[in-house]
């Protein structure tokens, strides 16, 4: 390995270190649930899914939404935080 691509992969592992240096702004995932495929989003700061439990609650989280905050941790987007405590 080249030493340009040591120096990479250091300052790689520094970031990594450092989450608040990352802030997610936008994300579009498919979410392969029990029972369909969902797409689930954040944009504008607020998350959406397209499973029956997001829509009929209309409290802005379903378990889809839970597990990628889970997923993303320290860099889930800032509308996240509040539900994490709930998981």
């Amino acid at each position: 390995m080249n030493s340009s691509m040591i120096s990479k992969i250091e300052k790689a592992r520094r970031y990594a270190e450092e989450p608040d240096r990352a802030q997610i702004d936008r994300i579009q995932v498919q979410f392969r649930g029990d029972h369909d495929i969902y797409q689930v989003g954040f944009s504008d700061g607020h998350w959406t899914c397209s499973c029956h439990s997001y829509s009929a609650l209309h409290n802005g989280t379903c378990s889809h939404i839970m597990a990628l905050e889970r997923l993303l941790g320290t860099i889930a987007p800032s509308e996240a935080t509040s539900t994490l405590s709930l998981v």
